[in-house]
C-alpha cells in the first residue's frame, strides 16, 4: 500500500517517477532549442500531433490550448452558433456545454443513461428542433457512448456528431477508436487525464482535410501568413513543453490503460458481493477506466468513512449541468433528467491510476464493505 498509508483519487507524482528520466530529457531538449510555442512548424509539436493522429486513428490531430477550447473550435470551424442548438449530456464537466455557449449556440440537455451514465440515445430525437446542429456525445467517465444509436439518429435528421473524448483516451466501441465516428473529436490532456500533460492542453482529431485546415487556422488567431489572417479566431495553441510531455506520455498510454483495467477488475472482484452499483459496460466496449465510479444510497456517509481512513474520493459530477447556476436562464424541470438528478447523490468515484497497489484495491474494498 502506499507508503503514506494515504491513497489519494490520482498520484501524478508516481506516474512521473516512473518516467523521470524521460520527461526530464524531452523538457531540456525543448528549452534548449528555444522553440517554445506551438506553430504548426515546431517539431515538438508537430512530432505529437503526427504520433497522436496515428493513436486515434484518424488523419489529422490540431493540437490546442485545452480541451474547452478544442471543442469550441470544432464548433466554430463547422459553422454552428448564433441561433443554433447542440444536444449534450445532462451528465458532464460544463467544459461541454460552456463551449457551446462560447460558440454563440444553445446547448440542449439530455439525461443520461441508467446503466453507463452517457447519453441516453432514447431521448435525444424528443430534444432535436429545427434549430439543432449537432449532436456532442460524451464518452464519460472512459465507456464509449452508444455510438450506434447516435449515428443513426444523425443520419435520419441531419446533424454532425462531435465527439467530446476528454475522458477516453484509448477507448474502443466495437473494436473501433472514440473519436473516429464523428465529423471530429475532442481531447483534453488535463493533467488528471489517462493521457495528461504538465499544464493546460487539447486537441481536435479529424479525418476532414478542409475542415483540419479550419481547425488550425481557427486556434492561431484565423492566420494564413505570419501577418494575415483570414477571419478572427482564437489564440489556443499547445506550448512546445506539453507537447514534448504528452509525446513522452504517450509511448505508455496502452500500457496505462490495460493497468486501469486491471485495477477495475480487482475492484469489481471484491465488491461483486457488496451493495455498491458497480460500473455496467458492454461486452462491445472497451472502457478506459478514466475513472472508477460506483452508486450507493449512503454516499456522503460512505466518502465520510473513506476519507477517515486515508482515502480520497471524488464525485463526477454532484450537480448535473441543467441545474447549475449557469443555466438557470433556461429554467430547466427536474422531470426532464430524472436519472442524472437522482444519481447525482450516489455516485462516488474510487480511487484508479495505473500505478494503484494492488494491496491498496484491497484496503479500499474492505473499507467500502466493513
Amino acid at each position: 500500500m502506499n507508503s503514506t498509508n494515504e491513497i489519494p483519487l490520482v498520484d501524478l507524482k508516481i506516474q512521473y517517477q516512473s518516467i523521470k528520466s524521460e520527461i526530464n530529457a524531452k523538457i531540456e531538449e525543448v528549452i534548449n532549442s528555444a522553440q517554445f510555442v506551438g506553430f504548426k512548424n515546431n517539431p515538438f509539436v508537430r512530432d505529437f500531433e503526427t504520433a497522436f493522429a496515428e493513436f486515434s486513428e484518424s488523419k489529422h490531430a490540431i493540437a490546442c490550448g485545452n480541451g474547452t477550447d478544442a471543442i469550441e473550435i470544432i464548433l466554430r470551424a463547422l459553422g454552428i452558433g448564433d441561433g443554433d442548438e447542440v444536444i449534450v449530456p445532462a451528465n458532464s464537466f460544463i467544459a461541454s456545454s460552456e463551449a457551446v455557449s462560447h460558440a454563440g449556440a444553445k446547448p440542449v440537455f439530455v439525461d443520461c443513461h441508467p446503466d453507463y451514465y452517457t447519453i441516453d440515445t432514447e431521448r435525444i430525437e424528443k430534444a432535436i428542433t429545427k434549430k439543432t446542429k449537432a449532436i456532442m456525445p460524451v464518452h464519460l467517465y472512459g465507456l464509449p457512448a452508444e455510438m450506434d444509436e447516435i449515428l443513426m439518429i444523425a443520419q435520419k435528421y441531419g446533424l454532425k456528431i462531435i465527439e467530446d473524448c476528454a475522458q477516453a483516451h484509448g477507448a474502443k466501441y466495437k473494436n473501433r477508436k472514440v473519436g473516429t465516428f464523428g465529423i471530429a473529436s475532442a481531447y483534453s490532456f488535463y493533467p488528471g487525464k489517462n493521457l495528461g500533460a504538465y499544464g493546460d492542453a487539447g486537441c481536435m482529431v479529424t479525418n476532414d482535410d478542409e475542415l483540419a485546415e479550419r481547425l488550425r487556422m481557427w486556434s492561431n488567431h484565423g492566420r494564413t501568413g505570419k501577418y494575415d489572417h483570414a477571419f478572427e479566431g482564437k489564440n489556443s495553441r499547445i506550448d512546445a513543453i506539453q507537447a514534448a510531455v504528452l509525446s513522452v506520455k504517450l509511448k505508455h498510454l496502452d500500457e496505462w490503460n490495460v493497468k486501469r483495467n486491471s485495477a477495475a477488475k480487482r475492484y469489481f472482484f471484491n465488491l461483486n458481493d457488496s451493495n455498491l452499483v458497480l460500473p455496467n459496460i458492454p461486452d462491445y466496449s472497451y472502457h478506459a477506466f478514466h475513472l472508477f465510479v460506483v452508486r450507493c444510497e449512503n454516499r456522503d456517509a460512505l466518502r465520510e468513512k473513506l476519507k477517515k481512513n486515508g482515502i480520497e474520493t471524488g464525485v463526477h459530477y454532484p450537480i448535473p449541468l441543467p441545474f447549475l447556476k449557469a443555466y438557470e436562464k433556461y429554467n430547466l424541470s427536474i422531470s426532464n433528467y430524472p436519472v442524472s438528478n437522482d444519481y447525482s447523490n450516489k455516485i462516488l468515484s474510487l480511487p484508479l491510476y495505473p500505478e494503484l497497489y494492488g494491496e491498496s484495491i484491497d484496503y479500499i474494498s474492505r473499507i467500502l464493505i466493513g
